[in-house]
């Protein structure tokens, strides 16, 4: 069983000296650095993978090592055929063979034109990321240009001084589970995922990932087949992932094929390497990089958007809250106003403050529209959506309501993400959920508040976790936490989602004898007594003061 613990110091150790190398070759803090880091990291992944694999392979089916790696008699095609899932390589674009060539005088040019050569290779174009446009993104690009020339070679030697497989060999790691991995993703990108403010940009914390996923898979029996999982605003992953992780293995694999679209380059990039370290080779093709609201990318045949919006069995989406879409809205608006996709509206641009255009109520409305007959999804939203008494809100909530689609309700503590201060909730959509009841809880109280950079975070413990997912799971009713209602409760309460507005006003009676009734009521007289005539004692000295100022005493 391989020591996890020391294998995770090791990765991040390497990915330490990977960020310390760009900070001072001056690629601290800017895209660059992020390019160089995750792309040496998936490199070396990618190398140590394919090595184990193939002296798997190898031991396997008694040919030699030497001769299969160095592709003599096209062995290698053997080894591909059987290994479809990882991605291809030649002995020459190994580590184990470039660090034969360390000291050559262009190592670093040679370094680069490996990465392209491995994006090259028709086995590996399905492990490109496709824009709704079409265009495809190759694994990996050139990284060593990112710096001045005079320091590429040493650069690149220092590279290779950090990913040797003497150094350390992710093979060990191949058995590992989706909790390690998960950390050590979350590690990679922690320094690179930051809001601010536009699409994707919010990193869902892992616990939270797990809790949602957890409650979804537990609203119904799971089946053994392939269910198709979506998010429209996948960010690095974390919430579709975690949701796939969940579903677990059955006889065709993995049970989940997970579809995504997200507009922005740096997402698309993490999620990639997120699916790779995951195994969801499978999946890759459904990562599209776009606007999801203007241009989705999934319809029912793929490319053919005269076909209609592909719906799926689940869908998981932490959508940005606010950012300015005024160059789209319109197209958005006209594009669609014929179908029920936007059946709430599109919000409105503001005259001023364009940023805080409340885009995910547009997220919202479209994942209604994607969703199966009988399918589930759960959404963040900022917790004002909750119990917001007008306008697009209002709207989907009693569109929600009517048509009988809420399963719950779960409204979270105050910076549950350091990177926002914003209040959120999580809804569960049940379109199944015709003639249930809906549970609505009040988590916002617990979890331990902790710093985190500049900012505040709070965190919940594997107890309160625990308690909110079978709480919820179980459909338990708890006092001032947890409640059960009904959909015709709802509606009288103005279609308010808050747990709150349907908790029971407790007032505590003490029974008192009539002397002891009476003795309280003369202490309250004789304290206000007391209060007034302090009042009035210190009413005179005010007018006492005031009386001297004016006689400039």
């Amino acid at each position: 069983m391989p020591n996890y613990e020391y294998l995770e110091k090791n990765i991040k150790s390497i990915i330490d000296d990977l960020q310390g190398l760009c900070s001072t070759n001056g690629l601290s803090n800017t895209a660059y650095e992020e390019v160089v880091v995750t792309s040496v990291f998936l490199y070396k992944f990618l190398n140590d993978k394919f090595m184990a694999n193939l002296s798997k392979f190898c031991k396997d089916t008694g040919l030699p090592y030497e001769s299969v790696i160095k592709n003599e008699d096209d062995m290698l095609d053997a080894f591909y055929a059987a290994y479809p899932q990882d991605v291809a390589f030649m002995f020459e674009d190994t580590i184990d063979y470039l660090v034969q060539h360390i000291k050559d005088d262009n190592f670093h040019a040679q370094f680069d034109r490996t990465l392209v050569r491995i994006s090259n290779y028709k086995e590996n174009q399905s492990f490109s990321v496709e824009t709704a446009g079409g265009e495809k993104k190759p694994l990996f690009t050139e990284i060593t240009d990112k710096v001045d020339a005079s320091k590429r070679n040493a650069f690149a030697r220092n590279i290779f001084s950090y990913i040797t497989r003497e150094r350390f060999d992710f093979g060990e790691t191949i058995e590992g589970n989706y909790d390690f991995f998960s950390t050590i993703f979350e590690y990679l990108i922690q320094n690179y995922n930051v809001a601010s403010g536009t699409y994707a940009e919010y990193f869902t914390p892992q616990a939270l990932s797990s809790a949602i996923g957890k409650i979804l898979v537990h609203m119904a029996p799971i089946e053994d087949k392939i269910y198709e999982i979506y998010d429209p605003s996948a960010g690095s992953g974390s919430l579709v992932l975690h949701l796939a992780n969940e579903l677990g293995d059955g006889k065709f694999g993995n049970k989940a094929r997970v579809y995504t679209q997200d507009i922005s380059q740096k997402s698309s990039r993490f999620l990639r390497i997120n699916m790779l370290l995951n195994g969801l080779k499978e999946s890759l093709e459904h990562i599209i990089e776009g606007d999801t609201l203007e241009t989705p990318a999934h319809y029912r045949i793929k490319g053919d958007d005269t076909s209609g919006i592909k719906k799926f069995d689940y869908i998981t989406s932490n959508p940005p809250f606010k950012t300015d879409f005024t160059s789209t809205r319109d197209k958005i608006e006209t594009k669609w106003e014929k179908t029920s996709r936007f059946f709430a509206g599109v919000p409105k641009i503001p005259n001023a403050k364009k940023e805080s255009m409340a885009i995910y109520l547009c997220f919202i409305q479209h994942i209604l529209y994607s969703l199966k007959d009988g399918g589930k999804a759960a959404i963040v939203v900022p917790t004002g959506f909750v119990t917001a008494q007008n306008g697009i809100e209002k709207k989907i909530r009693q569109y929600i309501i009517d048509n009988k689609w809420l399963r719950g309700v779960i409204s979270m503590p105050s910076n549950i993400f350091a990177n926002t201060g914003t209040n959120v909730s999580v809804l569960f959509i049940d379109k199944s959920n015709t003639n249930g009841e809906v549970l609505l809880m009040d988590a916002s109280k617990l979890g331990k508040k902790i710093k985190v950079g500049k900012n505040q975070k709070t965190v919940l413990s594997k107890t309160e976790l625990g308690r909110i997912i079978d709480v919820f799971i179980n459909h338990k009713v708890e006092d001032d936490f947890s409640i059960s209602v009904t959909y015709n409760q709802i509606k009288k309460k103005n279609y308010s989602f808050s747990a709150g507005q349907y908790f029971d006003v407790k007032i505590e009676f003490s029974k008192l004898t009539p002397k002891e009734f009476q003795d309280k009521m003369n202490d309250y007289r004789s304290n206000l007594s007391a209060l007034f005539t302090e009042g009035k004692t210190l009413e005179d000295d005010i007018r006492g003061y005031l009386e001297g100022l004016k006689y400039g005493d």
